[in-house]
């Protein structure tokens, strides 16, 4: 593990950390911005409430200061990679039902899908700086669609849309404690630093 513990490299963790921290506040911004035109496009209730959606990992994390940051970025990438295949879901059933006043949404929804991809690629570039490459994605794909209704989708779509906020708050999180200097957090003095 010398090589991850390099200067360079955790100099470069750390400028990876604080770009991806970037990223998500700005996708963060993104989604929210598309949850309003979302819910006013599809006619919906902003307050409607929504099961947890099939294939995505749930934001909050129980246990979440005893996880290491490896394992950290393994759960961001798998929530992300299961959002890009939804998002794309989303926006090829948007596509179908395509008016002229939804096309604006059309185009939230395909700017948040390439946000969500890029951060999908940043945290892979994290995880090969952690000298353990990204787990491949064969069979990594979200189940397939259930059969809904139109109603059901937009629900749906909703609750994909609610959990990639919460994931973008929770990205933030788990890259700033990433940046922090040492192994472990910065409540357990690294050895170097105790007396």
């Amino acid at each position: 593990a010398a090589a991850a513990d390099s200067p360079s490299a955790a100099l470069r963790r750390r400028d990876l950390c604080s770009r991806g921290i970037r990223l998500a506040g700005k996708m963060r911004s993104d989604v929210i911005d598309l949850l309003d035109t979302y819910v006013e496009r599809q006619g919906l209730d902003a307050s409607a409430s929504v099961a947890a959606v099939e294939g995505v990992p749930a934001a909050a994390a129980e246990r979440w200061d005893e996880q290491t940051g490896t394992q950290r970025l393994l759960e961001n990438l798998a929530a992300y990679r299961a959002f890009r295949a939804l998002l794309a879901q989303m926006l090829e059933e948007q596509r179908e039902q395509l008016g002229e006043a939804d096309a604006a949404l059309g185009r939230a929804l395909a700017a948040v899908l390439l946000q969500v991809s890029a951060f999908a690629y940043h945290l892979e570039e994290l995880l090969r700086l952690e000298s353990r490459g990204p787990p491949s994605e064969e069979g990594a794909g979200p189940p397939p669609p259930p059969h809904l209704g139109p109603f059901e989708r937009k629900l749906r779509g909703l609750g994909v849309l609610r959990e990639l906020a919460q994931w973008a708050v929770r990205s933030a999180r788990d890259l700033r404690q990433l940046a922090k200097p040492g192994p472990g957090s910065s409540s357990a003095p690294s050895p170097a630093e105790s007396p």
